[in-house]
């Protein structure tokens, strides 16, 4: 069973796709969110959820307080979910939250994409291949604003993720057979006049 954690939607169940996804446990959820409120990088911030699956990192945000949350997922049956899901979280938060599900793969959304964000989450099956999860990023880094957090979710086995020149390591944490890379925008260097 998948539940948000907390906020004002704390404690509804969500639905999960019964099969083609690998939702985040709860314990990883609670002490992702748990550091990324500590940053300060939920209130207000514009989300996006990409591999969403059922949506439950973006959905726990909005439970958090995030502005705006677009959830990305290609498959048609988890799409289906996440907007499932969506619609129970908008209900229990009231109309102050805009929650759009995109049914398309990650890389077309992000070739299309408009605007800025400021929490990103990038939990891909553990199967996709490294160079896919390299150009999502390079296609993401101009869509992040300044003091944006991208958490990358992938197996403890898996390499360390490789970055575009505009993004950097931030630092990283294993929970069992996951851990949780925190990416950021790499600081433009100092020029002299």
């Amino acid at each position: 069973m998948t539940r948000i954690i907390s906020g004002r939607a704390g404690s509804l169940t969500l639905d999960v796709p019964t099969a083609g996804t690998r939702p985040t446990s709860d314990r990883v959820r609670e002490s992702l969110f748990g550091a990324l409120e500590a940053a300060g990088a939920v209130r207000d911030a514009a989300v996006l959820d990409l591999y969403a699956g059922s949506g439950a990192l973006g959905l726990e945000a909005a439970s958090r307080g995030a502005a705006s949350i677009v959830l990305v997922e290609r498959a048609a049956p988890a799409a289906a979910i996440a907007k499932r899901n969506a619609a129970k979280v908008e209900r229990a938060l009231g109309a102050s939250h805009a929650v759009r599900v995109e049914a398309t793969s990650v890389l077309t959304f992000l070739r299309r994409a408009a605007g800025t964000y400021d929490l990103v989450f990038i939990d891909p099956p553990y199967d996709l291949a490294d160079d896919e999860l390299a150009e999502a990023l390079g296609l993401l880094a101009p869509r992040l604003s300044p003091q944006a957090i991208v958490i990358v979710e992938r197996d403890a086995r898996s390499a360390e993720p490789a970055l575009p020149a505009g993004l950097e390591h931030l630092r990283h944490r294993s929970y069992g057979d996951t851990v949780l890379w925190w990416v950021g925008p790499r600081e433009a260097p100092l020029t002299a006049d």
